[in-house]
């Protein structure tokens, strides 16, 4: 990192290029509440940040604080290197990126009521109206409350009344749902990683030989789910890898350490220190940081780790004796 120069926050339009802003930047003022914020070189900002319109043509770009935007967080398709917003982020109308060689991140939670992210790490959920995914990494769910579009992602879990699905989608969890069918590709392919051995894979070793992932397939693993709150019901489409997993009970998912990697991703900047699992094929700590644990799904994501399939196979007279 070259060595930043300190800026003071004084005008209404502000033009970020090689500064280091203590405090964060808010309004103090109606008058910059209409504030545009344009960054065109190295930056980074210690506090939180709200602007009308935030523009970022340049990386490396580090926000420290929470974001919102009234208008627009639009990353510049040009810009190539890390941009990171280590706490919550929002805007009352769109956060775009398409910017395929920049390594967006972000720590924690999106809501906007228009989400375009293309390779993209978000250690939280998204929450808005219509969500488009390409090449994206999401941690927890993405909840999108009119339409929902994925080309080759991991995601925790989705809902959506209307999903779109291309290429490679892998899930974090059992389930996904829709209110409407799916709609997908010939090329689509879903699959479960509730049971592949994350932490052997994150440590590079053999994965367990009981773990894998499991394929979801859209048309057949499509069940109709009625939902109850009192008086209201909700009919769902729920696509599921549950009817596959006969014989998870004999599993012992706590040795795949998922929930220890999964948890950190999550929390990314809020844990007090760093953790690992254990050591790796090296004999060295694997250290959960969010860096390594993007760098790990990323790799999961483009196929340079692989995840073997689950073996169906089970013993019946092995599983009569867990009945």
């Amino acid at each position: 990192m070259s060595n930043l120069k300190e800026i003071h926050i004084t005008s209404t339009n502000l033009r970020l290029d090689n500064n280091l802003v203590k405090g964060g930047i808010l309004p103090n003022s109606i008058s910059e509440l209409t504030r545009t914020v344009n960054v065109v070189g190295e930056t980074v900002i210690e506090g939180p940040l709200y602007a009308n319109k935030l523009t970022i043509g340049a990386a490396p770009f580090e926000v420290k604080g929470a974001v919102f935007t009234q208008r627009e967080l639009y990353i510049n398709n040009d810009v190539t290197g890390s941009v990171i917003f280590r706490k919550a982020v929002g805007s009352a109308s769109s956060i775009v990126t398409r910017a395929m060689k920049c390594e967006t991140t972000f720590c924690s939670d999106v809501n906007a009521k228009s989400i375009t992210l293309c390779n993209t790490f978000v250690s939280g959920s998204l929450y808005g109206d219509e969500i488009i995914l390409e090449n994206c990494v999401v941690i927890g769910g993405v909840f999108a409350t009119q339409s929902l579009s994925l080309k080759d992602c991991i995601v925790g879990t989705f809902i959506s009344p209307f999903v779109e699905l291309d290429g490679n989608i892998n899930l974090l969890l059992p389930s996904v749902f829709s209110v409407e069918r799916m709609n997908y590709t010939k090329t689509t392919h879903v699959y479960s990683l509730a049971l592949a051995d994350l932490g052997a894979l994150y440590k590079h070793k053999e994965e367990s030989e009981e773990s894998g992932k499991i394929e979801i397939n859209p048309a057949s693993d499509d069940l109709r789910t009625m939902l109850t709150d009192g008086e209201q019901q909700r009919s769902l489409h729920s696509y599921s890898v549950v009817g596959k997993v006969l014989a998870a009970d004999l599993i012992d998912t706590d040795k795949f350490q998922n929930h220890f990697l999964l948890t950190a991703a999550a929390l990314g900047p809020q844990m007090l220190k760093v953790y690992d699992l254990g050591m790796d094929k090296d004999g060295k700590p694997a250290l959960l940081t969010t860096e390594r644990i993007r760098s790990f799904f990323f790799d999961v994501l483009y196929g340079k780790i692989k995840i073997k399939d689950l073996d169906g196979s089970f013993s019946i007279e092995q599983f009569a004796r867990t009945m």
